[in-house]
């Protein structure tokens, strides 16, 4: 009996071809390191939950905040280390050397420590020119002076061609906290309000443009800065500052994100009142971004009680770094652990953390 063949239905569509697709959403199940989990997202936080953590695990740690902070003899310090590995390694605004500085002395400055000395080690790509890394050696070192750091130690490794990509840098920092500073995402308490010290989303769209040669009508140049003058302004008028983060990877959705399940509190944002730049807003449309998660580099997010919120408020517009500070939400007893905000409809939308990466490798 001769086999019988089916033939296609010519009035049926063709069968979808799945060569080359890619998943729109990241599958979470991994058995291998993906860009996502570098992402500063859902998957980088179950990376640091369950991979390093209980491999880690002690108290100082436990805190998860941007640095870490411990008393050491009679001195109350800071720690914290970073590492850099943005493409292109030259942006509109700085460079990863000036990221490698002003990185770790922000994370130390969101304890309300001002950074003292910072290490930098050098993971060379073997055939990168030597001036490009003096070029950006340069720059961390201008970067340094302009933060008051001092550079106290350094290493130098190289990796075969290929195996890198011209040049990573990990810095770490320390620094004094000074008395009476507690400052901290627990801390964070229904009533306070939420103050972003200035334009948000420029460091992430200015990467994005030079990396894919997107022009958006206008050069979009990072913040890259170094908050910890600010934050030093902003302790001279108010001691109990609740709570700091600079919003870089995953912006300033995650950074409220993590602060609302740390304190167990809900935050709600006015969509108004989110200072987004014209180019941003602009970029973010054209790219089907959301500008609350695109990163910055040289903004910080600032909790604090609204009895003290006028006179930080006026501190941080005093600075050249918070000239354009702003309120944009609050602290509230509704939705534990969750962000919201207000649109102009009057609507209420959820703004949950990513769960992966947005916009890889922009720090």
């Amino acid at each position: 009996m001769a086999e019988q063949v089916m033939l296609p239905d010519p009035s049926m569509p063709d069968p979808p071809n799945f060569d080359g697709w890619v998943c729109p959403l990241l599958l979470r199940d991994h058995p291998r390191v993906v860009m996502g989990h570098g992402g500063g997202g859902q998957m980088s936080g179950e990376l640091v939950e369950h991979l390093f953590l209980p491999a880690f695990a002690n108290p100082v740690l436990g805190g998860l905040t941007d640095s870490a902070v411990f008393t050491l003899g009679e001195a109350r310090m800071a720690f914290s280390t970073d590492s850099f590995v943005v493409q292109p390694l030259f942006f509109p605004g700085g460079s990863i050397g000036h990221l490698a500085v002003n990185g770790t002395v922000n994370d130390l400055a969101m304890s309300g420590a001002q950074a003292a000395y910072l290490s930098c080690g050098f993971i060379l790509e073997e055939g990168v020119e030597l001036s490009v890394v003096a070029a950006i050696a340069a720059d961390l070192g201008a970067a340094a002076r302009q933060a008051g750091v001092t550079i106290a130690t350094g290493d130098t490794k190289v990796v075969d061609t290929g195996h890198g990509d011209g040049v990573y840098i990990n810095t770490a920092g320390v620094g004094l906290v000074p008395a009476g500073v507690d400052i901290r995402p627990q801390r964070a308490v229904p009533g306070d309000v939420v103050i972003v010290s200035g334009q948000i989303g420029v460091h992430g769209i200015a990467i994005m443009s030079v990396r894919e040669g997107i022009s958006f009508g206008t050069e979009v140049v990072s913040d890259c800065a170094p908050l910890n003058g600010l934050v030093a302004a902003m302790l001279d008028v108010c001691l109990d500052l609740h709570t700091l983060r600079d919003p870089t990877r995953g912006g300033v959705a995650t950074s409220l994100n993590e602060i609302a399940k740390a304190a167990g509190v809900g935050i709600e944002l006015t969509e108004s009142a989110l200072p987004v730049p014209e180019a941003v807003a602009n970029a973010c449309a054209f790219l089907g971004l959301d500008p609350l998660y695109v990163a910055n580099e040289g903004k910080l997010l600032a909790i604090v009680a609204r009895d003290d919120a006028d006179a930080v408020l006026a501190a941080m517009r005093a600075h050249p770094f918070g000239a354009d500070a702003a309120i944009i939400g609050e602290c509230v007893e509704a939705h534990p652990g969750m962000v919201v905000t207000k649109t102009a409809f009057g609507a209420t939308r959820v703004v949950d953390t990513p769960i992966g990466e947005q916009l890889p490798r922009i720090c």
